[in-house]
């Protein structure tokens, strides 16, 4: 089995299809735009240092360019080089793209110190063990804050059926995982009607 198995399903889509929207695996763009628009509301992002975990073909970093988000520098990591080019070459003011597997190396986290870390859809193809390296890597290296969003296995009733390659998180164990590193932690799974999808924002500072 490959050690990065977590992505091989935006591996063989973009051999076989190329870097289109559809190498994200989002549904479509709409949902992926409610997703950073969610991002947006709940973390200040303006005059922040971000690094963008699985960036893809940087398109949190093209939405906040076209909403005029005053963001200090972007830096996006993403484990194929072939969404990492197709980023680059979008030419996004203060935005840099990196290529590499921050679950290998995380120490990638830690590129330009970044102030906010988010990770949008990435680990819903992850197992849960690697789900914690990951989120444990990213805490450490962000300076104040992680925002990441994922699939909810506490989905309201009206919620899709999953299919692979992603797959549905244990949400109350990463609540509980999130509680145990600060005591400021934001939830939300309000923003799809069927309730499919979960945001937690985590915050190293503020008032005592």
């Amino acid at each position: 089995m490959a050690k990065d198995r977590y992505l091989e399903p935006y591996r063989q889509w973009a051999k076989h299809h190329g870097t289109g929207f559809e190498v994200t695996l989002w549904a479509n763009p709409a949902a992926q735009s409610l997703r950073f628009e969610v991002f947006c509301q709940m973390c200040a992002l303006a005059n922040k240092r971000i690094l963008d975990a699985g960036c893809s073909r940087g398109d949190f970093a093209a939405y906040m360019v076209k909403n005029n988000l005053q963001f200090s520098q972007y830096i996006g990591i993403d484990g194929l080089n072939d969404v990492i080019t197709y980023a680059q070459q979008r030419d996004l003011p203060r935005c840099g793209f990196i290529c590499g597997d921050f679950l290998r190396n995380p120490q990638l986290f830690g590129d330009n110190h970044p102030q906010v870390i988010c990770i949008s859809g990435t680990l819903n193809t992850m197992s849960d063990q690697q789900v914690i390296r990951v989120l444990d890597a990213a805490w450490n290296a962000t300076s104040e804050s992680l925002l990441f969003n994922f699939l909810s296995n506490l989905a309201g009733p009206a919620a899709p059926t999953q299919t692979k390659p992603a797959r549905r998180l244990h949400t109350l164990r990463l609540l509980k995982w999130a509680a145990t590193k600060t005591g400021r932690v934001t939830y939300r799974q309000d923003y799809f009607n069927a309730g499919h999808d979960a945001t937690i924002l985590m915050t190293k500072h503020g008032p005592k």
